[in-house]
């Protein structure tokens, strides 16, 4: 969005079906987002009843937004619900009264009210918003919602040539509740420290609690075969910008006889461009990718899970002048790395280490499991941990669940220093995924002072105690 423009974003938050509102055209003074909040019913296949669903402007997901760094945007907040409302400027670094957390005292949009504020985008790249209310035990809240969108802060320069740029949110629909576990592909180690912990709750005789699980899988809000495809043309290079959008889900994503040559993660340019045929994302991450369009047909891009690209996870990617049944190939099984796109170096050593130990309490049957960090569950009424601008400080995650973790911190970027016992250097995230009985270190110096929440990414884990609270001054 640039200088004169006006943009309106229509985010649909809550869950009563109803047209949306109509409103008067609003004077603009400055650059304008506005977001207005209703619901409205819509299919995702034609094999799904229409139902009402958040999203926005009609659409999942919402509109692109763009920003330009540094330069100051007006946005305006409209919440047509009987709940009041938090609108998270994920991976900005931004003021804590502006961020949409409730830990960090943000700013709340009012039931059936309205919220006018300034911020101004930073840092460039690949950024996202979304709600950023507590769902506990209500599945139509939070980020189980299509209550997302992109945006797009325009950086300097453009990480390299390109002829196409197109945007892909994964998101998943119809959460229910489960006892079944979505099982990960575990190492040797893993599947030992599995073996154990499965012998302690033998011992504990309390079994695991509610999972999530979903009927329907979409791209951009259509499942397979059923929206748009993206166009393509032999000879070009598309830059494709990754979201999942998910609320509990990690995904891995493939397009057959092509390689996705990763320029960014979370928005941030990466060291090494390396080229990968498998694209592995944690709920909340972004990945930036240049594909070169050089093997003609018409094709499928997915996930390789067959039971989820059956229920809708995939969009057809369909060069000029070629028809026929999309194809799907099964690609290899691999490793996700984050080093493979670092330096090979050792960070400098930080000022100060913050363990962050991670554990799980079993809910048991018809239970939710609890989240704790160095063995406390969250506690709204604890005094914030105090850091300090200009500190180097080292969070040092240790999982000790079978579960992954999409962990998140926010009003911050960090640098991965050392991945699963592998030193690394300049790959800057604000997600990173860390997988069952692994560890990561990642470096950060606070940006700004005030509040600042850490939690976990995956919406159950975060509502039941994975969160955390700093406060820099």
């Amino acid at each position: 969005m640039f200088p004169g423009s006006r943009q309106e974003w229509v985010c649909c938050w809550g869950a009563a079906t109803g047209p949306f509102p109509k409103r008067k055209r609003l004077q603009i003074l400055v650059q304008l987002i506005s977001l207005c909040g209703s619901v409205r019913c819509w299919s995702i296949s034609p094999r799904t009843t229409p139902s009402a669903r958040s999203g926005t402007n009609g659409s999942v997901p919402g509109p692109l937004i763009r920003m330009r760094e540094g330069v100051p945007v007006t946005v305006d907040l409209f919440n047509d619900t009987d709940s009041p409302e938090l609108v998270h400027w994920h991976g900005q670094i931004i003021l804590a009264d502006v961020d949409g957390a409730a830990e960090e005292k943000s700013l709340v949009v009012p039931a059936n009210g309205h919220l006018r504020y300034r911020l101004t985008p930073q840092p460039a790249g690949a950024r996202w918003v979304h709600s950023h209310v507590m769902a506990m035990s209500d599945l139509s809240r939070g980020t189980y919602t299509g209550q997302f969108g992109f945006v797009y802060v325009e950086p300097k320069s453009q990480p390299g040539a390109y002829d196409q740029e197109i945007f892909l949110a994964t998101h998943e629909w119809e959460p229910f509740y489960t006892s079944a576990e979505d099982a990960e592909e575990m190492d040797p180690q893993q599947k030992a420290r599995m073996a154990e912990l499965a012998a302690e709750l033998k011992k504990n005789d309390k079994p695991n609690g509610w999972e999530i699980g979903y009927q329907r899988f979409t791209i951009n809000g259509k499942c397979l075969g059923f929206g748009e495809p993206v166009r393509v043309k032999e000879g070009q290079r598309v830059l494709f910008h990754f979201l999942n959008a998910s609320a509990t889900e990690n995904i891995q994503l493939a397009l057959p006889g092509h390689m996705f040559q990763v320029v960014a993660l979370d928005g941030n340019p990466v060291p090494h461009p390396q080229a990968v045929e498998v694209l592995d994302l944690g709920t909340a991450e972004r990945i930036d990718a240049v594909v070169e369009m050089k093997n003609p047909g018409v094709w499928i891009l997915g996930t390789p899970k067959d039971d989820d690209r059956r229920d809708g996870m995939g969009i057809v990617v369909e060069y000029a002048n070629k028809t026929g049944q999309p194809r799907w190939i099964k690609p290899a099984k691999s490793v996700w790395d984050y080093t493979l796109f670092g330096d090979n170096r050792t960070a400098p050593a930080p000022d100060e280490v913050i363990p962050l130990v991670i554990g799980k309490i079993n809910g048991g049957t018809g239970g939710f499991n609890q989240w704790t960090l160095n063995g406390k569950v969250y506690d709204e009424k604890a005094e914030p941990r105090i850091l300090h601008k200009g500190k180097r400080y080292r969070l040092a995650f240790d999982n000790q669940t079978d579960d992954a973790h999409p962990v998140h911190l926010h009003r911050n970027s960090f640098e991965l220093t050392n991945v699963h016992g592998k030193p690394t250097g300049g790959v800057v995230k604000d997600v990173v995924t860390l997988k069952g009985f692994k560890k990561i270190d990642a470096d950060f110096t606070p940006a700004m002072d005030g509040l600042v929440l850490f939690h976990c990414h995956q919406q159950l884990h975060m509502d039941y105690g994975f969160k955390l609270l700093f406060n820099v001054t």
